[in-house]
């Protein structure tokens, strides 16, 4: 009987290896295995078991991993064929159970295929929600998060500037960009005065919801690559995403019955005195019109995408610009006498100075090129049809592992990129990165809210670079270790040393 199944598990592997080089697949490692394919190769961190495959058997590779045939593309040249050329035919996702349960059984803006419900839904994030001319009229509430992250930041003891404090920059990073996110949507703020005292609970609710939906990323379910799981029943991970759905979706509908209740509204323009409607209201007034499509589940599902991704992203960003500014303190000193020459010593930095700061971009872009915002794998794309990449022929189902991190850290394109270089974007145009270079993905399918969290992260990262003197807590260097989910988050959160820089005292007292 052993050996019978012996020689069946080799006639398989042969016949496969095989019929893999007749139907003109890309390289594929040897040998795939019956019912796991290739998943006996990897490993945590998936992004670096990939690259080693890569490494071996080329940029474009065929993986069967259980029941699902996966592309792995980590080049630009391959990137371009997927996200540019075959764009269209790449811009569906694959079922995953991260989609059945968290995204309104793929109906939400990430996992809803590509179609007219989809299209409907990106034109309403870009167009109603995310626009350059809205983001403008609420950029308000941005620098007033800003400046109250700077308040935060400032000695308990006023009269003595010269003390210095311990800061845990992770929570200060997440309280902003949960606060701006939050005013921009339902109007209202979570850290900071009075009546966000009352809503500690559910921040601390929301803030959980986040962390376990970026730790339960959609490429970690056994289950979405051996099916026959589900015969055993619901598996323990599919349990843990029902559960995390219904306390997301709990939270969303609780913020549209309050704003039904009570019409929540953004903060009045400073010069026309004139309430801007919350994202949450121009949902409503969308279901006012559309009762039939724009039902609270479409208007839950819009805002837990805005939500989830605009706040642990943006947030984890400047908690790795600034573990990586301290760990470079010469890069910091000319990033402070840039500022320092542009904005000068008698106001704060604005929105609007970001323009005239190459420097600080370059030092947030190579953040996200070592860190990128959406994770070390795009989001997985699905093929919709037949079609060739890089020669090869790729069949009609396969799902898309953009290898990101691969194509960032490759040292055939950038020179010691395992580094902190911001120097080495000096002089480019964000044309010019052409698929080495894309933090926030590329295509159809690519990051709508970009421009919200460059703002977000520019202005923050400039004001503290401005307003501070900032040192590690002791003569170690920032443990910059990771942790893998769906994003690369800090093993160990931020902690850092800071104090009022001597010219910025007075402007500071004034916050």
């Amino acid at each position: 009987m052993f050996f019978q199944i012996l020689l069946f598990v080799a006639f398989y592997v042969i016949a496969k290896h095989f019929l893999s080089k007749t139907q003109n697949l890309p390289p594929s490692p040897f040998p795939t295995l019956p019912i796991v394919g290739h998943l006996y190769l990897l490993k945590k961190p998936l992004h670096r078991s990939l690259t080693r495959l890569s490494n071996r058997y080329g940029p474009i590779i065929h993986l069967s991993l259980g029941s699902r045939p996966v592309l792995v593309v980590s080049s630009p040249c391959a990137a371009e064929e997927c996200l540019a050329t075959n764009d269209i035919n790449f811009a569906n996702r694959p079922r995953l159970l991260a989609g059945k349960h968290l995204g309104y059984n793929f109906t939400s803006l990430v996992w809803a295929p590509y179609g007219d419900h989809w299209r409907n839904l990106r034109r309403i994030a870009s167009l109603e929600l995310l626009s350059s001319h809205r983001l403008q009229t609420l950029s308000r509430i941005r620098t007033d998060e800003v400046r109250s992250l700077l308040r935060r930041l400032l000695p308990t003891n006023n009269k003595n500037q010269n003390q210095t404090e311990v800061h845990d920059l992770k929570s200060a990073f997440f309280e902003l960009t949960l606060n701006v996110m939050m005013r921009m949507i339902a109007g209202k703020r979570y850290y900071g005065g009075s009546a966000a005292e009352a809503e500690e609970d559910q921040v601390g609710k929301f803030r959980d919801i986040v962390s376990e939906t970026f730790r339960l990323g959609p490429v970690t379910n056994v289950a979405d690559f051996l099916p026959m799981l589900s015969w055993f029943g619901i598996s323990r991970m599919e349990k843990r995403l029902i559960l995390l759905q219904e306390k997301r979706d709990r939270f969303m509908q609780s913020l549209i019955e309050e704003h039904r209740r009570m019409g929540c509204d953004a903060d009045a323009d400073a010069e026309k005195g004139k309430k801007k409607k919350t994202m949450i209201g121009v949902l409503l007034d969308l279901q006012e019109s559309e009762p039939e499509y724009y039902k609270d589940e479409i208007i839950r599902g819009i805002m837990l995408v805005l939500l989830s991704a605009g706040t642990d992203t943006s947030a984890g960003t400047m908690e790795w610009a600034m573990s990586l500014l301290l760990n470079n303190p010469e890069v910091l000193k000319k990033a402070q006498a840039e500022i320092d020459n542009h904005v000068g010593l008698d106001r704060l930095l604005d929105e609007p100075d970001l323009a005239e700061l190459p420097y600080l971009r370059c030092i947030i872009n190579e953040t996200l090129r070592m860190y990128p915002a959406t994770g070390p794998l795009l989001v997985p794309h699905e093929s919709s049809e037949d079609c060739q990449v890089g020669g090869f022929h790729v069949p009609r189902g396969t799902t898309l592992l953009v290898n990101l991190w691969g194509i960032q850290y490759d040292p055939s394109i950038w020179e010691d990129p395992t580094n902190f270089k911001p120097e080495r974007f000096e002089g480019m145009k964000d044309h010019e990165f052409k698929f080495r270079f894309m933090p926030f993905g590329s295509g159809r399918r690519g990051c709508p809210g970009e421009g919200l969290a460059m703002r977000v992260v520019g202005s923050a990262l400039g004001s503290l670079i401005q307003c501070f003197e900032w040192q590690r807590i002791g003569e170690e260097m920032v443990d910059m270790n990771e942790v893998v989910g769906l994003t690369l988050t800090k093993a160990r959160p931020l902690h850092a040393i800071c104090r009022p820089r001597p010219a910025m005292v007075n402007l500071l007292s004034q916050l």
